[in-house]
């Protein structure tokens, strides 16, 4: 008993002590002339930017040309787990940061160095992050999908002769462009696999052999035809020299 009142006692006065450590809100709240409610605004904008980071890469990068196309290649080739997501992904994301890397550099260079020595404000920090990324984008996007979404933007985003594309009509514009290179770049992967189905079913059609499926036959001959063309050095510099 005299244990359980003494560890009673113990757990009693570390509460209190843990209470009394607490931190007021207030001072979690950065300083300045804004008031407490907006502060916090402030702080749940910045953790939903973060959230939302991983969605902000795929959208404004070669990532999604690069895993559309790495995609139609695992589907081409009949397996499905084969190489795994996180494999396909990871190669996605490496090849994504070996051809974004003259975007990111400069948008460090001219925004984000110059805004963490206190050289520029936020404001004039942010449009000297995302110009990089528009110039980049503006090369890539096709006419026809821009123009698409500057038709369906209501008029006050609309571009006017002269003026920068409104970055919500560039972005969209950006991803359909980006998702119909990588399905014609996935059509020219999965043509040659798709020969190889058609041949190896004629052949154990015209042998007799109908229970026999003939994927299980075209598995490794695909295999093979893919590893003495060297496959993954082709599929990988012809998608990433698609963007010289």
């Amino acid at each position: 008993m005299k244990r359980l009142a003494l560890a009673a006692a113990f757990l009693i006065v570390a509460t209190s002590a843990a209470l009394a450590q607490t931190p007021d809100l207030n001072a979690l709240i950065p300083q300045g002339n804004a008031s407490a409610a907006a502060r916090i605004i402030q702080l749940v904008a910045l953790l939903t930017v973060l959230s939302v980071a991983p969605g902000l890469l795929i959208m404004v990068t070669s990532f999604t040309r690069f895993i559309v196309a790495l995609s139609f290649l695992r589907s081409g080739l009949g397996l499905q787990n084969t190489p795994a997501n996180l494999v396909l992904i990871s190669l996605a994301l490496f090849m994504t940061f070996f051809v974004m890397t003259p975007t990111f550099d400069r948008a460090w260079r001219d925004g984000v160095q110059p805004m963490m020595d206190n050289k520029m404000t936020e404001q004039q920090a942010f449009p000297k992050i995302i110009e990089p990324f528009r110039q980049f984008m503006l090369k890539q996007v096709r006419d026809k999908d821009l123009k698409l979404f500057a038709d369906l933007a209501p008029p006050e985003t609309k571009p006017k002769p002269g003026e920068e594309v409104d970055m919500r009509i560039l972005i969209p514009a950006f991803m359909i462009s980006e998702l119909r290179r990588g399905f014609e770049m996935g059509f020219l992967i999965a043509l040659p696999f798709l020969v190889i189905d058609m041949i190896v079913a004629t052949i154990t059609m015209s042998m007799g052999m109908m229970m026999l499926p003939p994927s299980v036959i075209s598995l490794p001959i695909k295999i093979l035809f893919f590893i003495l063309i060297d496959g993954w050095n082709m599929l990988v510099g012809s998608l990433v020299r698609s963007y010289s």
